[in-house]
């Protein structure tokens, strides 16, 4: 499963940085991740200073 941003998500852009394919994109209250693009590598989410993406 693509993984998804919770709620936690405070917009830093750490997680799109991150990201190999740029499946992630800021959003309109936080980031967003295609997850049609996605591929579960999970840069973002040893990026993200407050654990907001995670594996579905």
């Amino acid at each position: 499963m693509a993984y998804k941003i919770s709620d936690e998500c405070i917009a830093c852009g750490a997680c799109a940085e991150a990201c190999p394919v740029s499946a992630i994109k800021e959003g309109e209250t936080k980031y967003e991740i295609n997850a049609d693009e996605c591929i579960e590598c999970g840069a973002c989410a040893e990026a993200c200073p407050v654990a907001a993406p995670a594996a579905e």
